[in-house]
This record gives C-alpha cells, structure tokens and sequence, in this order.
C-alpha cells in the first residue's frame, strides 16, 4: 500500500476530504446536513430522491467517504445516505448534547432518520458502523428494511488479541505514521487509493470523542430479531475468525445470510478494488431481493 505525504490540521484535513468526494465519487452527489439534538449530521447523498433510504454507516475513522465504491451501484436503485458519525472525523458537528451512551446513538438515529423524512430504511454499517447498525436494528426493528453487516466488530465475537496489540499504539497515541503503519500491517499492504488512504492518515489528527461501546448483544436478543439481513466478512481480515462469525450469525439471527469474502480485509472494506465488484453485487441483490 502506498501513500503520500499525509496533511495535518483540520483546514487540510477538510480539505482532503473534499478532494475524496470530488475526485471520487459520482457526479450528482449532494451533500446533506440534518440537524439533532447530538449536533448536525453532514451525509453524502447520491441517486434517486424519492428511492427507498439506504444509510450507510463508516467504520471507527474512515468517514462517510469510504463508501465511494458503493455510491453510483447501490444509488440506480436506492437514495444512499452515507454519513459521518457525530463525534467522529467528518463534516458532521457535535452538539452541546454529547453522545455517551447506546441509548443516545438510538436518539441520534432516530433523528437522524426523522429529519430525512425517512420511513424503514436500508441500514448498512461496517466495523464499528456495522456494530452501531445491529444495535439500532435491535432496539427499532419497525424502522429498519434490512440490514447489511459488513464484517462488524463487536457483534458475534471478541477481538483477536494480536489485532488489538498492533492497534494499540495508534490507539493511545493517533498520528499518521501510526494509522499507515497499522493500516500496512492489517491489509497486508494492499493496494488503497492513495488519496483516500491520505484523508485516513490526516484523520488521526482530528479530535475524535470516545466512541460509544458496549457488551455484544445476547443469543436471546439476536434470535428475536426478525429484520432480514446480510452479514459478509473479510476472508483476510485480521480482527476475528471470518468464518466463525459467519457461522455464527447465521445460527443467531433468524433471517439471515452469511458469506465470507476471500481476499481482503477488515480495513481494505469496503473500498479495496478487486473486492468490490462481487460486494456491490451481494449488497445490491440483498437489497432488490423482495422476498428478503
């Protein structure tokens, strides 16, 4: 994987961030700002206006622009809402009302989904935005069309010791030295956009709040949930076992599928070029399925 020289600050860090979005992802893509009560929500918002909501939840860092390889596919059918977490490095602006709590990201969604003017939408998350979407889906199921889990943390199984032992330090002490160096190690050097992989290093510089986490959800609850859903792992991601979670999921939730895809990461989702073409495939046929 290579890179350039990364930015710093956050005039360059917004600046590389419009550089993604311009460069990268289709024309037509309009910016949408909602306001709640845990601050304004800055989404990238692309395809029909009146096509069924699909909102798209980044990982812990990545923004709402990751999902550029996703856009112009899932956006034929569907409005694509992809969003910056509050409180994460984004466009989104956190509010005087801070997210702490499960209970406060449910309100934020919430929300979120009412200024849209959304009825049951299309939930998409992956990492850590996969864990945010299972939650919602089991605290609001009525407001939740599907589900799509693209190799969530925190959900079906625990990290990896050896995944969490290399994150550590860019953890404890962001810089974009580190995230390159963790990014390196955990896709296996895979080649990523430079350009995107350059507003990732440029992000460990921006003031980032404590990310809300929790105890992964019970059997009994992932069992009662009757939302229709896709979970697809990374074969070579380095966070958990993808095929253990795959199993697992399929035995926990009722009404889902699981798949495992070879070749790429837990960080090289959903982005990595050869993967894209067969993950686009599987979110798109999920989402038109409507016997699912």
């Amino acid at each position: 994987m290579t890179s350039t020289p990364p930015v710093t600050g956050s005039a360059a860090f917004l600046a590389a961030y419009d550089e993604v979005v311009a460069a990268m992802w289709p024309a037509g893509t309009t910016p949408t700002e909602v306001p709640t009560p845990y601050g304004t929500t800055h989404l990238n918002s692309y395809g029909p206006e009146d096509a069924p909501p699909l909102l798209l939840l980044p990982g812990g860092g990545a923004t709402s622009t990751v999902w550029y390889a996703q856009a112009a596919d899932l956006g034929r059918t569907h409005r694509v809402h992809a969003v910056d977490l509050v409180g994460e490095p984004g466009r989104s602006v956190v509010g005087e009302r801070p997210i702490r709590t499960a209970g406060d990201l449910y309100g934020w969604l919430d929300a979120l989904l009412d200024g849209l003017g959304a009825g049951p939408a299309a939930l998409c998350g992956h990492s850590y935005g996969g864990w945010i979407a299972l939650h919602y889906a089991l605290h609001a199921p009525h407001r939740v069309r599907k589900l799509i889990l693209l190799d969530p943390t925190g959900c079906f199984a625990g990290f990896r010791p050896g995944y969490l032992l290399h994150a550590l330090p860019m953890l404890l002490r962001p810089s974009a030295a580190r995230t390159r160096a963790f990014l390196e190690w955990e896709t296996g050097g895979a080649p990523l956009d430079p350009d995107w992989v350059r507003l990732r290093e440029a992000a460990s510089g921006f003031p980032a709040a404590r990310p809300v986490t929790g105890p992964r959800p019970s059997p009994e609850a992932l069992r009662g949930l009757g939302v229709p859903a896709l979970v697809l792992l990374a074969g070579q991601g380095r966070a958990h076992d993808a095929t253990r979670v795959a199993a697992t999921a399929e035995r926990l939730l009722p009404r889902a599928k699981a798949a495992v895809l070879p070749g790429v990461s837990h960080h090289a989702l959903p982005l990595y070029g050869p993967a894209v073409p067969e993950l686009n495939r599987l979110i798109g046929r999920f989402l038109d399925d409507p016997g699912r």
